[in-house]
């Protein structure tokens, strides 16, 4: 089976370039040092030092593995593929929630990015995927667990 393409903004193919690079390179180094200590105390049976260090590292790997899988079946999503007239990733919109009359903004990102709190909502959300494709002026609603929420988009940006 093959793996899932994970859509990133250049800024998200940044962050996790950097992220790489830190656990690669520093988290790596500071584990290794920690399993050193903790074997230099003696008896691996009873050293909770070592297990809590050997599971950090586990983490590491599977954190750095995570990652170059994401980055090796990346799709980077640039400025110039963002069409204005029509929302898709990378599109940043402006919505009217009309229950509460009130604007709010979200940038649509792939899911790997997606932080609802901070106004980046995946595209494989339900908010994301009723949004996609649409245009200025469209109403659409989306199932929510308190009941249907509608949303009339404003702008695209």
């Amino acid at each position: 089976m093959a793996d899932k393409k994970t859509v990133l903004t250049k800024e998200g193919l940044q962050r996790l370039e950097a992220e790489l690079h830190e656990l690669k390179i520093d988290r790596r180094k500071d584990v290794a040092g920690k399993i050193k200590e903790a074997r230099a105390q003696g008896d691996l049976s009873e050293n909770a030092e070592y297990d809590a260090a050997k599971e950090e590292q586990a983490e590491i790997e599977a954190r750095i593995n995570t990652i170059e899988k994401m980055l090796a079946n990346a799709e980077v999503i640039s400025e110039e593929d963002i069409d204005k007239d029509s929302i898709g990733v990378g599109s940043k919109v402006k919505l009217l929630d009309m229950e509460y009359n009130e604007e709010i903004e979200y940038l649509i990102v792939g899911s790997t990015e997606a932080d609802p709190i901070g106004g980046r909502i995946s595209n494989e959300s339900p908010l994301g995927v009723a949004l996609l494709r649409k245009n200025r002026g469209e109403t659409i609603s989306v199932e929510a667990p308190d009941g249907t929420i509608q949303y009339k988009i404003l702008d695209i940006v």
